[in-house]
C-alpha cells in the first residue's frame, strides 16, 4: 500500500461534503475517483496533498514516497520558454552534467589521492546521470511536449504569454517529467485534443508509479485505470476494473438493492394487511397474534430506497414532424481565416436518422462548419442545402443562443410564450433547476448550468435535425449517460462536434474526421474509426500524408469504399467467406483424420492380403485425397 485515506470527513459551513471516505492505493496501481459534480472529488485530492485539512480522519502515505499534483486551474507565471520550463524540472541533472565536465577537465591535472577522490566522484555522478536517463533528457522533454500537443516551433514561446489551457499543459508536462511516486491528476484531459489524450493514456498506462485521477473522460478511464473509487453521498465505494466494468457493476448493484427494497416493502405491506385482518376479527387470540406480528415487524431493519445521486435529468427529444430522407447536402464548401485554410471543397451528405460525429484536432474548423450551417458564419465558397421539412435545433458550446440578462425561467418563457408557469417550472425541474434556482440570471450560472438550459430549450424545440457543439462539456457522467440514451432513442437526425470519445462511441453511426483540410468518412462508431483510421488515411493521403485540397469528399468516399450500402454488402460478403472458411477447415480436419485411419488399415495383414478390400481402401484414399487437394486450394483462396 502506497496511499490510504481513513474515514475522511469534511464540511464547509453547514454542508457536509465527505462523511466517511476510506480507500487505499497500491504501488503502481492506476485508480480513478468518480462522482457527480460537487461530490467532493477535487476536495479529496486537495486533502491528500495537505492543501485542505480534514474535520476527522487521516491520510497515510508510505514512507519516502513523493506526491505530484495537477490542479484543474493553473496560475503558472514564468519568463522562461516552454522548453526551458520543463527543463527546469530536471535542473539537477544539468548540474550533474556540468560537474562531470568540470571533473573531466580537473583530472588531467590531478595526482595521487586527489585524483582517486575525483575519479570516485566522477564514477558516481556518471552512474547517476546514466541511471536517471540524463543522456536522453532533451529527447524526453521534446517527446512530452509533442505528446501534449505543442509543435516544435512553439517550444521557444514564453510561458507568461500562454493561454490558461496551454499553461495547464505545461504544468502537466512538468509533473510527468518530475516522475513522483504518486500522480494526483484533476481533469488532466482538459485542454488536450484527441491525439494528445491518446498519448497521455499510453504514458500513464506505462507509468512506473501510482496514479489517482479525477476525470469525466470515460474512454480515458477505460484505457488507463483498473480501480474506480466512487464518491456517493459523502461515502466512498470501491469497484475493481475499468469505468465500463464499474458502470455495469453499479447498475447491477442498484438493481439488486431496488429489488431487495421492493421485496421488503411487499412483505411489510403483506404483514400490515394480515395484522389489520387479525384485528378485525376482534377475538382475543387473533389480537394477540396481531400484536406478535407487530413486534416482529418492528424488529425488521428497514432498507432505504436506492436513489440516484441528486435528481437526474429527464431528457426526451421528439421531432414534431418527419423530415425528408436528404437532411443536409454540402457541395464544394471552403473556409479560411487569412492564410490559414480550415477546409476546402468539402462535399458532405447527411441522411435522415443518422447520428454523425465530427472529430479532428483543435482549431481545424469543426465548430466553424456548424456555425456556417446555422448561418452564424459565412463560407468562402460552396453551398449547403437543408432538405424537405428539416427543422434545426442548435446547441452552441459558447451558449450564444442564450440571453445573459434573462433568468432561467425567462429564457424558457420568452422562447415558448404559450407555456404556463407550471409547465416551465416542470421542464426546469427535469434539468435540475428547482426552487429559487429558476430565478438565477443566465450570466450568473456556471458553464454546466448554462448547458442544461440550452438542452432544455432544445428539448422543447421539436426539431428533427439537431446540430450540437460539444454537448457533453461541463456535464457529469450521469448527465452524459442520460443525454446518450436520449440521442439513441431520438428518431430525427444528429450532427455534432465532440471530443468525448466514450460519448461518440455510444451515439455515433458515422464519423467525419477533419484532417489536412479534408473530411474523411467512417461508417461506424469511435472503435470502428480507430480500427480503420490507418487504412483509410493511407488510402486517402498515400504514404506522403498529403492530398490536393481540391480533391472532393465525394471522390474520397468512392476511393475508400465507405458508401453505406457498399460497406454493408462488403460486410455480408466477408461474413459468408468467413463461414465458408470455417466449413472448409472442418471438412479438411475430417478428411485428414479419415486418411490417417486408412493408412493404419493398410498396415494390417487382413487388409493388405485381401485384394478386394485393398482396392476398396485405395479407391477411397484416392477420392479423399482429390477432395482434400480441392479443399486446400479453396482454403488458401478464402484465407487470403
Amino acid at each position: 500500500m502506497i496511499l490510504a485515506c481513513n474515514h475522511i470527513q469534511k464540511s464547509f459551513l453547514d454542508q457536509t461534503i465527505l462523511k466517511s471516505v476510506s480507500f487505499h492505493i497500491e504501488d503502481h496501481e492506476k485508480a480513478a475517483i468518480v462522482g457527480i459534480n460537487g461530490a467532493g472529488k477535487s476536495t479529496l485530492l486537495k486533502i491528500i496533498m495537505g492543501q485542505l485539512s480534514t474535520d476527522e480522519g487521516n491520510v497515510t502515505i508510505a514512507k519516502g514516497k513523493t506526491l505530484g499534483y495537477l490542479a484543474q486551474h493553473q496560475d503558472l507565471e514564468s519568463d522562461r520558454s516552454i522548453y526551458e520550463e520543463l527543463l527546469e524540472t530536471r535542473r539537477y541533472l544539468l548540474d550533474i552534467e556540468t560537474r562531470i565536465r568540470e571533473l573531466e577537465a580537473d583530472m588531467k591535472h590531478l595526482e595521487g589521492q586527489a585524483l582517486e577522490a575525483a575519479m570516485e566522484q566522477y564514477t558516481r555522478l556518471n552512474h547517476q546521470f546514466e541511471t536517471e536517463n540524463g543522456y536522453a533528457l532533451q529527447s524526453e522533454i521534446t517527446g512530452v511536449l509533442k505528446g501534449l500537443g505543442f509543435p516544435e516551433d512553439s517550444f521557444s514561446k514564453t510561458v507568461s504569454t500562454l493561454s490558461g489551457g496551454q499553461k495547464t499543459r505545461v504544468s502537466l508536462g512538468k509533473l510527468l517529467l518530475s516522475k513522483p511516486d504518486i500522480l494526483l491528476l484533476d481533469e488532466p484531459t482538459n485542454h488536450l485534443d484527441m491525439d494528445s489524450i491518446a498519448w497521455l493514456e499510453t504514458y500513464l498506462s506505462n507509468y512506473n508509479g501510482a496514479v489517482l485521477v479525477v476525470t469525466h473522460d470515460r474512454y480515458f478511464l477505460d484505457k488507463v485505470v483498473s480501480k474506480i473509487i466512487e464518491i456517493s453521498q459523502g461515502n466512498a465505494h470501491t469497484f475493481q476494473g475499468t469505468y465500463s466494468d464499474y458502470s455495469h457493476q453499479k447498475q447491477a448493484m442498484v438493481e439488486a438493492q431496488m429489488k431487495q427494497y421492493l421485496n421488503q416493502q411487499k412483505e411489510i405491506q403483506h404483514q400490515e394487511e394480515v395484522i389489520e385482518k387479525l384485528r378485525s376479527f376482534n377475538r382475543e387470540k387473533s389480537i394477540k397474534r396481531a400484536e406478535s406480528r407487530v413486534k416482529m415487524l418492528d424488529k425488521i431493519e428497514r432498507l432505504e430506497k436506492p436513489v440516484e445521486e441528486n435528481a437526474s435529468m429527464r431528457i426526451t427529444l421528439t421531432p414534431r414532424i418527419t423530415s425528408g430522407n436528404d437532411v443536409l447536402s454540402i457541395r464544394g464548401l471552403s473556409k479560411s481565416y487569412g492564410d490559414h485554410p480550415l477546409f476546402q471543397n468539402a462535399n458532405i451528405e447527411v441522411k435522415r436518422g443518422e447520428r454523425v460525429a465530427i472529430i479532428g484536432g483543435n482549431g481545424t474548423g469543426k465548430t466553424t462548419l456548424l456555425k456556417i450551417i446555422n448561418g452564424v458564419e459565412t463560407a468562402d465558397s460552396g453551398t449547403f442545402i437543408l432538405g424537405s421539412k428539416v427543422q434545426v435545433g442548435y446547441y452552441d458550446q459558447e451558449h450564444h443562443v442564450l440571453n445573459m440578462d434573462n433568468t432561467a425561467f425567462e429564457e424558457i418563457s420568452d422562447a415558448y410564450p404559450a407555456m404556463t408557469n407550471t409547465e416551465i417550472r416542470n421542464v426546469l425541474a427535469s434539468f435540475l433547476f428547482t426552487g429559487d434556482d429558476v430565478f438565477k440570471r443566465i450570466s450568473d450560472l456556471s458553464g454546466g448550468e448554462r448547458g442544461r438550459i440550452s438542452l432544455a430549450k432544445l428539448m422543447l424545440s421539436d426539431a428533427n435535425f439537431l446540430i450540437l457543439d460539444e454537448p457533453t462539456n461541463h456535464l457529469d457522467m450521469l448527465s452524459k449517460e442520460i443525454l446518450e440514451n436520449a440521442l439513441n432513442r431520438y428518431t430525427g437526425t444528429v450532427l455534432y462536434v465532440s471530443h468525448d470519445r466514450y460519448f461518440i462511441n455510444k451515439t455515433a453511426t458515422r464519423i467525419l474526421e477533419l484532417t489536412n483540410h479534408t473530411f474523411l468518412n467512417y461508417i461506424g462508431n469511435y472503435d470502428y474509426y480507430l480500427e480503420k483510421k490507418e487504412q483509410i488515411t493511407q488510402t486517402a493521403f498515400g504514404s506522403s500524408k498529403t492530398v490536393p485540397v481540391t480533391e472532393t469528399f465525394a471522390e474520397k468516399e468512392t476511393e475508400t469504399k465507405t458508401d453505406w450500402k457498399q460497406q454493408k454488402e462488403e460486410q455480408a460478403r466477408l461474413r459468408k467467406k468467413q463461414n465458408d472458411l470455417k466449413k472448409a477447415e472442418t471438412r479438411i480436419a475430417e478428411l485428414e483424420k479419415r486418411n490417417e485411419e486408412l493408412d493404419v488399415l493398410l498396415t494390417q495383414e487382413d487388409i493388405y492380403t485381401n485384394v478386394a478390400k485393398l482396392m476398396e481402401i485405395n479407391q477411397e484414399k484416392t477420392s479423399l485425397e482429390e477432395e482434400l487437394l480441392e479443399l486446400y486450394e479453396l482454403w488458401e483462396t478464402l484465407a487470403e
